[in-house]
């Protein structure tokens, strides 16, 4: 975990951390962008989606829309709310497909109950635990948008938040909110052994308790050392995935790797696997 003078969220409230400066490095850090299509990658993959089709999800802390973007690239619909007006600018700007909400999570989720079929949220529900002024009760207002993300989900709903706790304390307090909304999960840890690969994600159920999916242990390529890269010109957001061509052996042993990890039964790889069939007369 981060030492305490790094930490943004003790820097101010972050619709005063997250300004016009920070919203262009969303944009334009080639490092940040692809660190933030990675963990919303493994936090789709934790949310378990029906294969095949299109959901509506919740992105929680949206931001300037990267992981918003991902999502589309998966064939989802979303909606997105955040509390800083620079970030959702940025957003705007960058012409993404969701739609965007102004509004602190704090103050609960403003939607309908039973609106969403998902949820994620990447970076964000650790500023709830500070307190910005008198009026603010950590507790309180993580109970109020844990209770309120409990009813705008439909039942049996996950929410997949990614968060870094500064501590054991934060993390049991967050955790603890969440039970009393009603949610039942825990937190999956990624690379628990990596002081620089390691993600925590909280699992949350809507409905009936099911069996937590497992986390990362193997780091391939996390912790390989990568450079922080600043352009004048905006990276475009509609990227193909890795480059991978789409039925191409090297997509389908991707999609198998990825539903391994999501703890479905996949048959093994084999020679055959993604080999193009001749079409049957």
């Amino acid at each position: 975990m981060a030492s305490r003078s790094r930490r943004p969220e003790h820097s101010g409230p972050p619709e005063l951390f997250y300004d016009q400066n920070e919203a262009r490095k969303y944009v334009r850090n080639s490092r940040m962008i692809d660190i933030q299509t990675k963990m919303t990658e493994r936090a789709l993959e934790l949310l378990c989606l029906p294969e095949g089709q299109p959901s509506y999800l919740l992105d929680i802390g949206c931001g300037s829309g990267l992981s918003g973007d991902y999502i589309s690239e998966e064939g989802h619909y979303w909606v997105g709310i955040d509390i800083s007006t620079a970030m959702l600018d940025a957003a705007l700007d960058r012409d993404t497909e969701g739609d965007l909400l102004l509004g602190d999570m704090g103050q609960g989720v403003p939607f309908r109950p039973g609106s969403f079929d998902g949820c994620i949220s990447i970076s964000a529900v650790q500023w709830l635990c500070n307190a910005n002024k008198k009026s603010d009760v950590p507790a309180r207002r993580l109970y109020c948008f844990f209770s309120s993300l409990y009813s705008v989900l439909v039942r049996g709903a996950r929410a997949v938040l990614q968060l870094y706790p500064e501590n054991s304390e934060q993390l049991e307090l967050i955790t603890t909110q969440a039970t009393r909304a009603g949610f039942t999960g825990g937190v999956v840890v990624d690379f628990p052994n990596s002081a620089k690969a390691k993600k925590f994600y909280l699992c949350l159920f809507s409905g009936p308790s099911t069996s937590l999916p497992k986390g990362l242990t193997e780091s391939q390529d996390a912790d390989r050392a990568t450079e922080s890269v600043f352009t004048s010109e905006r990276v475009p957001h509609k990227k193909a995935r890795r480059d991978l061509v789409k039925k191409s052996r090297e997509w389908v042993l991707e999609k198998k790797e990825r539903r391994r990890r999501q703890g479905k039964e996949v048959r093994p790889d084999t020679q055959y696997t993604g080999r193009k069939r001749k079409p049957r007369f």
